[in-house]
């Protein structure tokens, strides 16, 4: 008897058998997760919709950015599902230093959306003050914007070179040297950090070319025909493009119909702010959240 109870814990997988989904899909091959997974199946789906929306020529507004924000934290929290998988932990776990190198490309990721939303902040209390100034008619308060504006333009450059510089040092390992089993989940992260240096240089290249004085043309991937080519384009946000400092001065002199049209398009860039900063933070949180199933995967 005492034999019997030997081999039978032996043979015992806790948690696993509750779950015969997850047994008819990946017991078949030794993939871990496998292809035909239904999370696997959803996360391409959404890097490849991410893809399309970087690529597709329309115009630059809040409603777009934010909407490339938010197809961006759903990529990252299905993700987070995937990473949850105990075959997902289990084929981590054996590529430790891949993971090393995962987790200090999401560091780079919290750092660089945490300065954003400090960033973002910001330049809302200028703008606020700078609808003050407008009401009355106030070009001293302009200066501070414009000052306020240059500089953010300097940190935004700083920003997309740093998210650049998570595509050159990739994290990847060369799937010559990964088994099998593990190259579907290796070629999933690398995805998922493409699409994200791609909607954020799209962000932060947009704010950019509407805060300097210079523009600065980028290349994108336009269909033409039946081939897709790279277009350089100059493309700003809509929104930040009718509040150049230009647009502000000599005050006095405008009517006051001019001061109320200017006052409008102060404020859709107030609430264009309000979007950025609400789908920054929430995509910050996604990556932070990532990051912390990362590490708990290597420490359990």
């Amino acid at each position: 008897m005492v034999g019997a109870r030997v081999f039978i814990r032996s043979l015992s997988f806790p948690n696993r058998l509750s779950k015969p989904p997850l047994i008819t899909h990946h017991f078949r091959s030794v993939s871990l997760p496998c292809r035909s997974h239904p999370l696997i199946v959803q996360l391409r789906h959404e890097i490849n919709d991410l893809k399309t929306w970087v690529s597709m020529p329309q115009d630059m507004t809040s409603v777009w950015i934010s909407d490339g924000l938010k197809r961006l934290r759903d990529v990252n929290e299905s993700l987070g599902y995937i990473i949850q998988l105990p075959q997902t932990q289990e084929s981590l776990r054996n590529h430790r230093k891949w993971v090393d190198k995962l987790l200090d490309d999401f560091l780079r990721f919290i750092d660089v959306y945490g300065i954003f939303q400090n960033m973002v902040l910001g330049f809302k209390v200028e703008v606020l003050a700078a609808q003050v100034a407008v009401r009355k008619r106030d070009d001293s308060g302009i200066e501070s914007y414009d000052k306020t504006r240059k500089k953010m333009a300097k940190q935004v450059a700083k920003l997309v070179a740093r998210v650049r510089s998570t595509a050159h040092d990739s994290s990847v390992p060369r799937l010559s040297s990964v088994p099998v089993s593990d190259k579907e989940l290796v070629c999933l992260f690398s995805d998922v950090s493409e699409v994200t240096v791609l909607v954020s240089v799209a962000l932060f290249r947009g704010i950019l070319t509407s805060l300097s004085p210079k523009k600065f043309p980028c290349m994108e991937l336009r269909r033409i025909g039946k081939k897709t080519k790279k277009v350089e384009v100059e493309r700003g946000i809509e929104e930040f493009e009718k509040c150049r400092v230009k647009n502000l001065w000599d005050l006095r002199k405008k009517e006051d119909d001019e001061i109320k049209m200017v006052l409008g398009k102060m404020q859709e860039l107030e609430w264009c702010i309000g979007d950025l900063e609400a789908g920054g933070e929430r995509l910050f949180r996604s990556f932070i959240n990532t990051r912390v199933l990362l590490l708990n995967t290597l420490i359990q």
